[in-house]
């Protein structure tokens, strides 16, 4: 039960630091550039993971359609998602970003309320009702700082996106091993965008060895560590207990980005993570 509980804390500890780290890497670098340095480090540490764990073995029984899912899930996740997410942090900073783009627990459940015929209960209105009362303190205070619309707009495509992810994701959960699942998704993650973006090679280059250390660095932590003591986390506490526990990644995000990137706090950030959080907790409960 402790290690458990301390397995998902690592998590959101971990998420909460890639965050700070993806928005010192991107200082000069475009998202595009800064997210394939990422997928590639991480993909290779897991293609290592696979080959003494003989995850391939289990990798080439996968039916077709499982496969076709899985590559879906990652663009939507970690190509299209990320994005958003990573033109968002260069735009708005962490601690504006975090809070809006941490409700994608909400936009899960609306599609699993229409594709799944998932109940929808009073703690689930109350959370969502809390989450979006949050949402709007947070657009107040960035519309108050004359905040890019750009930026606000890519972070609330952001959640919709993962959240298309997580919902294709879960389908797979029962039917692929935990570890397998996640170091797929991340490899067809990499060769999506691989293909997609093959022009900017040339820029990647360019980038400096810290710069590259910083940006591998942030996807060993949130794309590995915090994959897999999450997937641990949930074997042994549940999904019920472990994902409310990880809610406070937006609130060490927040911490992190005033402490490390001298962010300008706001109490209005504040009031929106003082309502997001619990209403993310209710809604994974």
């Amino acid at each position: 039960m402790i290690l458990g509980v301390l397995f998902a804390l690592i998590s959101a500890f971990c998420w909460g630091t890639a965050s700070v780290l993806i928005k010192i890497g991107l200082r000069d670098k475009t998202p595009i550039i800064a997210n394939q340095i990422r997928l590639l480090s991480s993909s290779l540490i897991y293609l290592i993971i696979f080959t003494i764990g003989g995850n391939f073995q289990e990798i080439g029984r996968m039916p077709l359609r499982y496969h076709i899912i899985a590559f879906i899930s990652a663009q939507f996740g970690f190509v299209i998602g990320d994005y958003f997410y990573f033109s968002a942090l260069k735009s708005l900073g962490v601690s504006r970003t975090v809070p809006i783009t941490s409700t994608y627990p909400l936009w899960t459940l609306v599609w699993a309320y229409i594709f799944l015929g998932r109940e929808i209960t009073p703690r689930i209105i109350i959370g969502a009702l809390m989450i979006v009362f949050g949402i709007i303190i947070v657009r107040q205070t960035e519309v108050e700082e004359h905040a890019d619309p750009k930026g606000i707009l890519y972070a609330f495509l952001t959640p919709i996106s993962w959240s298309i992810a997580i919902a294709l994701m879960d389908w797979l959960s029962n039917k692929i091993s935990s570890l397998t699942l996640a170091g797929l998704r991340i490899i067809y993650a990499t060769l999506g965008l691989t293909a997609t973006s093959i022009r900017i090679f040339p820029e990647i280059r360019k980038v400096t060895p810290t710069e590259m250390a910083i940006i591998s660095t942030a996807g060993m932590l949130g794309l590995v560590i915090a994959q897999y003591t999450f997937v641990s986390s949930v074997a042994m506490l549940g999904s019920q207990i472990a994902t409310p526990i990880t809610a406070i990644n937006p609130i060490i995000s927040t911490l992190l980005a005033i402490l490390l990137l001298k962010e300008p706090p706001n109490w209005k950030i504040w009031v929106s993570l003082g309502l997001i959080v619990p209403g993310i907790w209710l809604l994974t409960a």
